[in-house]
């Protein structure tokens, strides 16, 4: 079993970072849906506000990272320009770019990674920030707790988007190339 590093990192990015992003921003969105719903308030022990403040943190950090790891690593592989001659499945956006039937993927798909998916961690990051420093603004006030119902879905919304422009972006044109990564060497 082997794959190339470059596919391993999009992986890293897209599964790990990107999925348990999607993962976590869903739990923020029921608790806050839970909060909004609630007829009583809950308060949280100590125990339960560090463990609330880690998952958060945690939140926050995995978006970050698939927008860094995408942004910074695995976009340039995708943009890279072929040489003349050179056979077009190890250069991602020529492949799409070839094609009047995969060339939407890029103009529409990867256009939203670029630039809409750094919407997600910048509202989650808010969210959380709100979520941390002014729970007692969040249980006194209903529009507060709405507001940031409001930024976690569209947080949430961007990345399931950018996520599923990424699998079809992958599925047509995926990235390639490096060292080959050898998980399982066969007898």
């Amino acid at each position: 079993m082997q794959i190339s590093v470059r596919a391993f990192v999009s992986a890293i990015h897209g599964l790990l970072f990107g999925g348990f992003f999607l993962l976590t921003a869903f739990g923020v969105l029921v608790e806050l849906s839970r909060s909004i719903n609630a007829a009583q308030p809950s308060e949280l022990t100590g125990r339960g506000r560090s463990l609330a403040t880690f998952y958060l943190c945690v939140t926050a950090i995995l978006g970050w990272a698939a927008v860094f790891a995408g942004t910074y690593i695995v976009y340039p592989w995708y943009r890279a320009i072929p040489p003349a001659g050179a056979a077009l499945t190890g250069f991602p956006q020529s492949l799409l770019l070839a094609s009047s039937t995969t060339s939407g993927w890029h103009r529409l798909g990867m256009e939203w990674k670029e630039h809409l998916a750094w919407f997600a961690p910048m509202l989650i990051t808010a969210v959380a920030y709100v979520m941390i420093k002014q729970r007692s603004a969040i249980a006194k006030h209903p529009q507060v707790r709405r507001a940031v119902l409001t930024f976690a879905l569209v947080a949430f919304a961007s990345a399931g988007i950018a996520a599923f422009f990424g699998a079809m972006i992958n599925k047509h044109a995926p990235v390639k190339g490096g060292s080959e990564i050898h998980f399982l060497k066969e007898p």
